[in-house]
């Protein structure tokens, strides 16, 4: 039987619809020699922005049951390092490549999507507008809906590529926030990015993370984001990139069904560098199993 897990964001054919997630998978050249990109829909970089940022303090990684609390801080190295090293190893590729931006104000947003723009291996961009305003007091773009759609709008004036805008669950109303994006021209959205959390070391009686709290991913909140991805998709028209907590084919079909044209890995990948492959790979034998000869039979079949 032919199957066909080929699927599409905003006019972009990913092979099938299993992505890497932001943060977790480098910029595919630190798991180039562990597992094969070319079988990925996608790989999505760490974030990166106009100008290099040193990241948080140490430590900044702590373990907790089925997941993790990690304040990295987005460090990068910045886009002039990225254009030059990162990027150019993506050419020998046979995947998309969907480009993370983060930034702490609308101007470096703008600045680094209208370099990114040119860039032809360059197929979508993810905003992560989970960064701190430092213009606003610091309120991330992505949990004041009118910050939201402000920057949504100016980087769609900047730029033809794809906008994916990055939603945080630390809102009371996702859909508030992906209903927003969407009116200003986002072509598609992500969700969901991780839960603020905090670890206390019981034995030095003080924080586990220097950064007091972080942000926490991993099997434990996946039920929280299959419940979001599905809230917005009824909620939108645009394609939804669903994640939070996958680590195998199963996990993915959940997401799937709940309204997500595609999906990312993230912290599994720590785990076993191989999940997101193994994962594409799961999923093609599940329909081959259940007689399902395209993927978008599945595609928000739960209703």
């Amino acid at each position: 039987m032919d199957i066909n897990t080929k699927v599409t964001i905003a006019g972009v054919e990913l092979k099938n619809p299993v992505m890497t997630a932001s943060g977790t998978f480098g910029s595919g050249m630190e798991f180039a020699a562990l597992t094969d990109l070319n079988k990925l829909g996608a790989v999505t970089t760490k974030g990166v922005a106009i100008r290099p940022w040193p990241g948080n303090a140490t430590p900044r990684i702590a373990e907790t049951p089925s997941g993790m609390i990690n304040a990295i801080g987005l460090q990068n190295a910045g886009l002039d390092t990225f254009l030059s090293r990162d990027l150019p190893f993506l050419e020998d590729y046979d995947t998309r490549v969907v480009v993370n931006v983060c930034g702490k104000s609308v101007e470096e947003y703008c600045e680094a999507v209208e370099r990114l723009d040119k860039e032809k291996r360059v197929d979508l961009l993810e905003i992560n507008i989970s960064c701190p305003n430092v213009k606003e007091g610091g309120i991330a773009f992505g949990q004041d809906p009118r910050a939201a759609a402000e920057i949504t709008r100016e980087l769609r004036k900047r730029t033809t590529k794809p906008l994916i805008m990055k939603l945080s669950p630390n809102v009371t109303d996702i859909t508030v926030m992906a209903k927003a994006v969407e009116a200003e021209g986002a072509d598609a959205v992500s969700l969901i990015n991780t839960l603020t959390g905090m670890k206390i070391d019981i034995r030095r009686r003080s924080f586990a993370l220097a950064n007091r709290t972080g942000g926490l991913s991993g099997p434990a909140i996946r039920p929280v984001a299959v419940r979001m991805v599905w809230q917005v998709a009824q909620a939108v028209k645009v394609p939804i990139i669903g994640m939070g907590g996958i680590a195998c084919a199963e996990d993915a079909l959940e997401f799937i069904m709940a309204g997500a044209t595609a999906v990312s890995i993230g912290t599994a990948s720590f785990h076993d560098p191989k999940t997101a492959e193994k994962t594409a790979q799961g999923i093609e034998q599940f329909m081959r199993e259940n007689g399902v000869k395209d993927i978008h039979e599945l595609i928000g079949c739960v209703r």
